[in-house]
């Protein structure tokens, strides 16, 4: 009976290898299970251009995004690869300062030829600048405009940078800085070392009234400002697409729109202002327009846009290329500014803009009856019929008017787009009065960590509207600063054109029985 027990122990040995292996698998998954905790604890506080771990703007609320789409792990590992280990890895973009040779190469074509004048809507970077050419632009100017801000860009030697504190609606900051990205490819070497802080919403926010009494003027970067404001316009991010809309990338878009105008002449085209849009966007004037839906009372043509519906459809409904058959296009703000105005002046009819009180960084180039029609937003439905009446009795003047609109947004090329942020950023910079430094916090952005992050409808319009080869010669010629009385007699002279519109619109009403 012992020698059996013997037998049997012996069978069984105990395996110290076993259980060496045993404990190493059970630490390597202990092991594991940390690193993919640190990592989703990690990812989990790593802001994002798309969004993660951002809260909306506070003063333009909108439902976040909840990324849902994603696995947790899948979505973590994207952030990372995204945000830390792409930059890092890319072959050097065309932001990157070129040699002493190319330069010299560039300046010496560049004096060769004569370099176009930039458009006259230029000299307005002047003005949007003048509030700091006493005080220059200190980092305290920068700090305290951080409240305004939904991110701050940096650039440093050909560099972008981006600290994030708000998400932005859709896709805008994505856009947006493509643009920039692209901006730095186009001209390499060229673009100064900057601090900008830059808010993605649609309304001004730094006041001009609230400057002096020791209050500074801060230096806020967005899409549009008004006389009251002095936010600092920038080109919009649809400039380069607009994917929740099916918006194209303007050079295409312009293309495609200015040949839809021509679809049909002008003595074929429908004698109605026609407008379509989003009314529900706590815009007053959109709603007041809705009531003016009447073609045989107010000559109008009023239709509300549904933009889940026109997803569905594919877009085919809401063309921009198909909606340039009326004589005449109205312009409506929305909550604030629209993006809608550059496309509704490209369509050459007679532009019927309503009272704008936003103004983005080519609308200040418009003149009254000159390239748009103003429309009062008092009896705004009496108003749009007398631009129609006029139209009517006027073809051959409301034709002209049209076709200069069509030619300004013709003239404001892609090419121009980015002359017009190279000036504007190099102007702001030699008022800093220190050397841009990417905060701590900060995360360099090339394009392709912005590819990384984006979906297939983002990744086709951003691709589409890509800087492919460096400009051979430098951005068009800035004119000198004007005379200092130039934008006041510039906008008297408008608002004069405006009264004189409106005492006429006035008198022809008194006499209607």
């Amino acid at each position: 009976m012992a020698k059996k027990q013997a037998w049997v122990h012996s069978s069984h040995p105990r395996s110290p290898s076993y259980l060496f292996f045993s404990v190493v698998a059970l630490s390597f998954l202990s092991l594991l299970a940390l690193l993919v905790y640190k990592v989703d604890n990690f990812a989990s506080k790593t802001k994002t251009i798309v969004g993660h771990n951002l809260e909306p703007t506070p003063w333009h609320i909108f439902p976040p995004k909840n990324f849902t789409e994603e696995s947790r792990h899948t979505r973590a590992y994207k952030i990372i690869q995204c945000s830390y280990l792409t930059c890092r890895y890319t072959s050097t973009d065309g932001g990157a300062q070129p040699s002493e040779k190319n330069l010299e190469n560039r300046r010496g074509l560049a004096s060769t030829h004569t370099l176009p004048k930039c458009p006259n809507v230029f000299k307005f970077i002047y003005r949007d600048l003048e509030p700091w050419l006493n005080t220059r632009i200190s980092i305290d100017h920068i700090t305290q405009a951080k409240e305004h801000a939904a991110f701050r860009i940096v650039i440093v030697e050909g560099k972008l940078f981006v600290d994030l504190y708000y998400a932005c609606v859709q896709s805008r900051m994505m856009f947006t800085l493509w643009g920039i990205l692209q901006l730095l490819k186009k001209y390499p070497g060229m673009v100064p070392d900057v601090d900008i802080m830059f808010d993605c919403m649609d309304k001004p926010s730094i006041e001009r009234n609230r400057i002096g009494n020791g209050s500074l003027p801060l230096p806020l970067f967005r899409y549009c400002t008004t006389e009251a404001h002095l936010d600092i316009p920038f080109p919009d991010w649809s400039f380069w697409g607009w994917p929740e809309v099916n918006i194209h990338p303007w050079d295409e878009q312009f293309k495609e729109i200015k040949q839809g105008s021509q679809a049909q002449t002008w003595a074929k085209k429908i004698t109605r202002a026609y407008w379509k849009g989003n009314p529900d966007v706590e815009s007053p004037i959109r709603m007041e327009l809705m009531q003016c839906n009447d073609s045989n009372l107010w000559g109008t043509e009023i239709i509300r846009q549904n933009w889940t519906e026109e997803e569905k459809a594919g877009y085919e409904r809401s063309k921009l290329s198909s909606q340039c058959n009326h004589r005449y296009k109205i312009y409506a703000e929305g909550y604030a500014w629209s993006v809608s105005l550059k496309y509704i002046l490209s369509c050459g009819s007679l532009p019927l803009l309503i009272s704008p009180q936003y103004e983005d960084f080519f609308s200040r180039a418009l003149v009254p009856k000159l390239n748009y029609w103003p429309v009062s937003s008092i009896n705004l439905c009496r108003s749009i019929k007398f631009a129609v009446d006029w139209g009517n009795a006027h073809s051959s003047q409301a034709e002209a008017i049209g076709k200069r609109a069509q030619q300004l947004m013709e003239s404001i090329s892609m090419d121009r787009v980015y002359d017009y942020m190279f000036h504007l950023i190099s102007q702001y910079a030699k008022l800093q009065d220190f050397k841009p430094v990417p905060p701590p916090s900060a995360q360099q952005v090339c394009e392709e960590s912005l590819l990384c992050f984006a979906d297939e409808k983002q990744k086709e319009l951003l691709k589409k509207s890509a800087v492919t080869t460096v400009s051979p010669t430098p951005p068009c010629t800035l004119m000198s600063h004007p005379n200092p009385d130039f934008f006041t007699i510039w906008a008297e002279q408008k608002q004069k054109i405006i009264e004189n519109v409106k005492d006429t619109e006035n008198r022809t009403n008194a006499a209607i029985p």
